[in-house]
């Protein structure tokens, strides 16, 4: 006969260390800071290629918020509570800030590269300790990791000249 204490404990899982979790934690709040930098940006861009800029900043948002809910319900399948509030973001948060008045396109490609850099920056800073423990959450750090280098790789297209030969 099966007890209640033998089904509780029965096919536990995989638990995070502590290390593991603040890792996942550092991602995730920098994944929400893109998410509300990026809107942040969306609203208050202004000049030329404004339209262009302002619907690809919706699909950067759309990717950070997409990640982000992807680590948070990593983080809970591996019995780690995630912590996304406004206070855990604006403290935890490694990005650089877009600012709150209005922005030449041209220069907020500039903030957008950078806050895309600095969040798949901090994917790649813990992806190592998170393979070694978990390579399942380190193959979603991958996903991330590209998408990311890949918004911000076709944002700064939009300041540069081509190379001369």
């Amino acid at each position: 006969m099966t007890t209640l204490a033998s089904k509780n404990t029965a096919g536990a899982g995989f638990h995070a260390s502590p290390i593991l979790g603040a890792n996942l934690q550092r991602v995730l709040v920098d994944l929400v800071a893109l998410h509300l930098l990026g809107k942040q940006a969306h609203w208050n861009i202004v000049g030329k290629n404004f339209r262009d800029l302002h619907l690809q900043l919706d699909e950067i948002v759309d990717l950070a918020r997409d990640h982000s809910d992807t680590i948070a319900e990593r983080m809970r399948a591996l019995d780690v509570v995630p912590d996304a509030g406004p206070k855990a973001v604006a403290a935890q948060s490694s990005l650089t800030d877009f600012g709150a008045d209005e922005v030449d396109t041209a220069e907020a490609v500039d903030k957008i590269t950078l806050m895309l850099r600095e969040t798949a920056a901090t994917a790649r800073a813990v992806h190592d300790d998170v393979d070694n423990e978990d390579p399942t959450t380190a193959d979603l750090l991958h996903s991330i990791i590209h998408d990311l280098e890949k918004q911000a790789w076709m944002v700064s297209s939009e300041n540069r000249s081509p190379r001369k030969a």
